[in-house]
């Protein structure tokens, strides 16, 4: 189990003074910390290496996403964002998405990682709304293009 320090966090100035001038603490405190992380993680936290980690990571990324919600003070949210940040190198060194509608690119993602229509039914509102998009019937509005966005780690404007 990771144990915390038992001292109350600072607040303010000196707060911000030890986020930005790299005295957080010895490296050696932290080893036990990040081998006892590492052992419990369901993928390796590093540069994504293949596409089996990648696909791995994505999912990772997909189910920490379903936990958070839309909750941006969530525990959690910093390793969301470190799991984006690799999800979002690995595609920009290897994934090629074509210039293309909307839907187009909100199919391709789909294909990607391995979803349904059902699966973004909560983002859309429904599953028939879904079937819209993807046959050219219903545009993404903001609200589902931020969604969308944020669960596949993309610009929101690939789907507008």
């Amino acid at each position: 189990m990771v144990r915390r320090n038992a001292k109350a966090a600072p607040k303010g100035k000196e707060e911000i003074k030890a986020m930005t001038d790299g005295s957080i603490g010895e490296f050696d405190e932290w080893t036990p910390a990040w081998r006892e992380f590492e052992a419990h993680a369901p993928v390796k936290l590093r540069a994504i290496e293949n596409e089996r980690h990648f696909r791995a990571m994505v999912k990772f990324m997909d189910k920490l996403l379903n936990r958070i919600g839309d909750q941006e003070d969530h525990p959690l949210m910093g390793l969301l964002d470190i799991v984006t940040a690799f999800v979002h190198d690995y595609e920009e060194r290897n994934v090629e998405i074509p210039d293309a509608s909307p839907s187009a690119v909100l199919r391709f993602l789909m294909d990607q990682h391995g979803l349904r229509q059902a699966d973004l039914a909560d983002e859309f509102g429904s599953q028939s709304n879904v079937s819209e998009v993807l046959n050219g019937k219903r545009e993404i509005n903001a609200r589902q293009a931020r969604a969308l966005a944020k669960r596949f780690g993309v610009s929101p404007a690939v789907f507008i």
